[in-house]
């Protein structure tokens, strides 16, 4: 839901550069193997490891096509019996980046960018984080925002710039609220192609 935000609404208006990084529950919470949330965050993790083969070679923007891929199938398909080739296909990616899902190849990469957005927002946090430069030239990192729905125009404008507002004040930590509603998925997103597919 916070991509969609970001993507859809802030990104161009913006002028945003966004680097996709993965955060891993299965490495942060360290379920135990027998248990149905580790097979759960177990096939998730694979998908990072294919997540990073496919930054390897296509850049961010493959990043992009796979993860919003993936994410519509998760989220309003409702699927989370697809093949990874099925999703890399739909991306316009080769099928070849499916090798990494049994791999260990990607996972010190993986672990490596993991620390990394918690070392900026905090241990104690899950997902999304937001990071970026503030006015300092400092790197800050946040763990939100969590919404429900996704703000359209001046309202997903005011988020964004309030966010960024808050990251760079030293000594701001948290903002909270009880949930009251699930996610409300806007329509499925479509898939984006490459400059070279347009």
């Amino acid at each position: 839901m916070t991509a969609r935000w970001v993507v859809d609404e802030v990104k161009d208006k913006r002028d945003l550069s966004i680097t996709w990084q993965p955060i891993s529950l299965l490495l942060k919470n360290e379920p135990p193997e027998d248990s149905d949330y580790y097979k759960a965050v177990r096939w998730t993790y694979q998908q990072l490891r294919v997540l990073e083969s496919v930054r390897t070679t296509e850049g961010e923007e493959g990043v992009f096509r796979l993860y919003w891929e993936l994410g519509a199938r998760i989220h309003h398909d409702k699927d989370r019996t697809f093949e990874i080739t099925e999703a890399l296909e739909a991306a316009g990616l080769p099928r070849s980046h499916a090798d990494a899902w049994d791999s260990e190849a990607f996972d010190e990469e993986i672990r490596t960018r993991h620390d990394a957005g918690l070392a900026l927002a905090g241990d104690d946090v899950g997902t999304p984080i937001i990071a970026m430069t503030d006015p300092r030239g400092e790197k800050q990192g946040i763990f939100g925002p969590v919404i429900t729905t996704v703000p359209e125009g001046d309202d997903a404008l005011t988020l964004w710039d309030g966010m960024a507002m808050l990251m760079s004040i030293d000594g701001f930590w948290e903002l909270k609220r009880a949930r009251t509603r699930g996610p409300e998925f806007p329509d499925r997103p479509e898939r984006h192609q490459t400059a070279s597919d347009e």
